[in-house]
C-alpha cells in the first residue's frame, strides 16, 4: 500500500496544526458557528443531531493493520467504543467532541491518516475495488491511478470550492464492485487494441433525489494523460455547474442540461488546451507510486483443498470467500452486518481484531467495502478455518455476504440531521425478520439498501429492494423501489408505489420475497425475476 513520503506528511502535520488554531479560536468565541463551518467540514468535522461526526478518509478503502487499530484506539480514546464504516469507505466517528477534535487528528497523522476533504464542495475520498490486487477477474490493480488522483486532487485550488461535493470511483474489471456508473466520474482502466493501459470515462452519475447513471464520455485516455482529462472534466463542471441552486448543482444536472454530447464537446476542447500545458505527471510518478502496490510476497505450490467437514465453516466459506488471482489464496469478507446488529458498525475491539487478523494472516492489509464489511484480500487457504474460528469467536463470521440480511444502510435519524426517518431500526427488524439462514441462502443473491433521506447515502436507488425513508405529516414512512443495481448491469429502482409504516414495510418486502420464490427459473437471482416478469406481480402481492 501506498507510503507518505515527507510531502505527504509535511501536509498533513500543517492541516492539524491550522485546524488546532481555528477550534481554538471557535471555542473562545472569536469564531462564529457560521464563520467555522466551511472550516470544519474542509477537515471532515460535521454537527449531527446530537454531537459532531467525524469522518476520516480511507483512500481506495486500504488500511495496514496499524491504521486499523489506531482506529480502534481512536474509538475508545474520544468516542463510545466503536466507529461506523460508510459507502464511500471512510470511518465515521458520532459522537466526538469537539474540543478533543485536533488531538484526533494529530493521532490520524501519526499512521498516515486523515480526514481531509471528506465533506465540502470539492473532490472527496476516492473509492476503488476493495478486491483491487487479489481479484482474478482484474486487468491491473486499480489503486495506483487511484493514488495519482488523490495526490492530484488534494488541496487543488482551482477545485476547491466547486459548485457541490465531487465522487470519484476507479476499477480495473468488468465486474463493477464499486457503484463506479453512479459516481460524478466512474474511471475504468482499460486497454486498447494495442495492449496499452489507460482509462474510460464515465461522467455524471449519482444518486440523490435526482439519480443518474453516467454516461461514457471518452473511450480511451492514455494512462499518463488521465489527470489531464479529469482536469478538463472538472473545469467545465467549475465553469458553468450552478451555484444557485444546490439542487441542481451536481455535474450530472450539467451534463443532462446540455447532453453528453456537448459536455463531451466541451471537455475535448478543454483537454486539448490543457496537453499544451504540460500538466501530465511524468512516468517516473506514476511508476513510483505502482512500486507500493507490488504484490505481496506469495508463497508457491500452496494446498488448494479445504476441510470442509465443519458445516458451517463450510457455509461461510462459500458465501464470504471469493477467488484469488493467486494459486492457494483466497479473498475473504468479514460481515459487519450480524442479525440484529447496526450495519457498518465495529466495536474498537473488533477492530483491533481485525487488525491483528490482516497482520498475521493477510500480509497487513485490510479493504473497506462500499457495502460497509472489511476485506482480508490475501488469506492462504490452509488458513481459512483458524481464521473463520476467531471471527465467530468475535461476532464477526456472519455468512451473509450479498445476502438479504447485508443491508447497507445510512445514521439515518439516529444521527443524521438531514435524515427525515430511521434507517438503523429498520435494517434491524428486517435482519431480524429474516435471521434463519437457511432461508437467506434460498433466496440467494438479494441486495437491500436503505437511506433515511433523499441525500440517499444508504444507495437505495441501486438496491435489489431499495427503502427510503420521508417525513409524511410528521410520522417516517417508507418507500419501496425494486430493480436497482450498483453492478455492471447498472440500474435505478423503480417506486412501487404508496409507502409504509416502520413495520409495513417489513411485510412488504416478505410479500416481494414470496412473489419472487414462486415465479423464479433455475439460477435466477431476486433482480432478474424481477426484471424477467416486471412490478406488477409483486405490486398485486403487496397493495392488493
Amino acid at each position: 500500500m501506498y507510503q507518505y513520503d515527507h510531502y505527504d506528511q509535511a501536509m498533513v502535520d500543517a492541516r492539524v496544526a491550522e485546524f488546532r488554531g481555528q477550534v481554538e479560536r471557535r471555542l473562545s468565541g472569536e469564531l462564529t458557528e457560521d464563520q467555522f463551518k466551511p472550516l470544519r467540514l474542509k477537515n471532515g468535522l460535521y454537527l449531527q443531531l446530537h454531537a459532531y461526526m467525524l469522518r476520516v478518509a480511507i483512500p481506495y478503502g486500504t488500511l495496514s493493520s496499524r491504521q486499523m487499530r489506531l482506529l480502534g484506539d481512536i474509538a475508545d480514546k474520544y468516542d463510545r467504543g466503536y466507529g461506523h464504516f460508510t459507502t464511500r469507505q471512510n470511518l465515521q466517528y458520532n459522537w466526538i467532541k469537539l474540543e478533543q477534535t485536533p488531538d484526533i487528528l494529530a493521532d490520524l497523522a501519526t499512521v498516515e491518516m486523515h480526514a481531509i476533504q471528506t465533506s465540502g464542495n470539492c473532490i472527496r475520498n476516492i473509492s476503488s475495488d476493495q478486491y483491487a490486487g487479489a481479484a482474478a477477474d482484474e486487468l491491473v490493480d486499480p489503486r495506483p491511478y487511484a493514488e495519482l488522483l488523490r495526490q492530484w486532487s488534494s488541496f487543488h485550488p482551482e477545485f476547491d470550492y466547486l459548485p457541490r461535493k465531487f465522487k470519484f470511483a476507479v476499477i480495473a474489471s468488468e465486474t463493477d464492485r464499486a457503484a463506479m456508473r453512479l459516481h460524478d466520474i466512474g474511471i475504468q482502466i482499460v486497454a486498447n487494441a494495442a495492449g496499452e493501459i489507460g482509462a474510460k470515462f464515465h461522467v455524471g452519475g449519482g444518486m440523490g433525489r435526482t439519480p443518474m447513471i453516467a454516461p461514457v464520455i471518452r473511450e480511451f485516455v492514455p494512462a499518463l494523460q488521465m489527470i489531464s482529462y479529469a482536469e478538463a472534466c472538472l473545469r467545465v463542471y467549475n465553469r458553468y455547474g450552478r451555484r444557485d441552486n444546490k439542487y441542481k448543482a451536481r455535474i450530472k444536472i450539467l451534463i443532462h442540461e446540455i447532453g453528453a454530447d456537448e459536455y463531451r464537446r466541451q471537455v475535448e476542447e478543454e483537454f486539448a488546451h490543457i496537453l499544451t500545458l504540460g500538466l501530465e505527471p511524468p512516468a517516473a510518478e506514476l511508476a513510483r507510486i505502482q512500486s507500493f502496490f507490488a504484490d505481496p510476497s506469495f508463497e508457491a505450490e500452496l494446498p488448494e483443498a479445504i476441510d470442509r467437514s465443519d458445516p458451517d465453516f463450510a457455509v461461510w466459506l462459500d458465501q464470504n470467500t471469493v477467488a484469488h488471482k493467486h494459486p492457494g489464496y483466497t479473498v475473504v469478507t468479514i460481515s459487519l452486518k450480524p442479525i440484529g446488529g447496526i450495519p457498518g458498525d465495529a466495536s474498537a475491539d473488533q477492530m483491533r481484531l481485525m487488525a491483528d487478523l490482516a497482520r498475521d494472516y493477510s500480509f497487513d492489509e485490510l479493504r473497506v467495502t462500499h457495502t460497509q464489511n472489511i476485506v482480508l484480500p490475501h488469506v492462504k487457504k490452509a488458513d481459512l478455518y483458524a481464521l473463520w474460528q476467531m471471527l465467530e469467536g468475535a461476532g464477526l463470521g456472519s455468512a451473509n455476504l450479498d445476502l438479504i440480511s447485508d443491508i447497507i444502510a445510512c445514521p439515518g435519524l439516529d444521527y443524521c440531521s438531514l435524515a427525515n426517518a430511521r434507517s438503523i431500526p429498520l435494517a434491524q427488524k428486517i435482519s431480524a425478520r429474516f435471521a434463519d439462514m437457511d432461508r437467506q441462502r434460498d433466496l440467494g443473491e438479494l441486495k437491500v439498501k436503505i437511506s433515511g433521506c433523499i441525500n440517499a447515502c444508504g444507495h437505495h436507488h441501486a438496491g435489489h429492494i431499495g427503502i427510503l425513508g420521508v417525513d409524511r405529516k410528521g410520522t417516517e414512512n417508507y418507500q419501496l423501489s425494486f430493480g436497482g443495481s450498483e453492478a455492471a448491469d447498472t440500474s435505478l429502482a423503480q417506486i412501487t408505489g404508496p409507502g409504509f409504516s416502520e413495520d409495513g414495510v417489513v411485510d412488504a418486502l416478505e410479500k416481494a420475497t414470496e412473489v419472487y420464490l414462486a415465479q423464479r427459473s433455475d439460477g435466477e437471482r431476486f433482480l432478474d425475476t424481477y426484471r424477467r416478469i416486471g412490478m406488477a406481480p409483486f405490486k398485486e402481492a403487496i397493495y392488493g
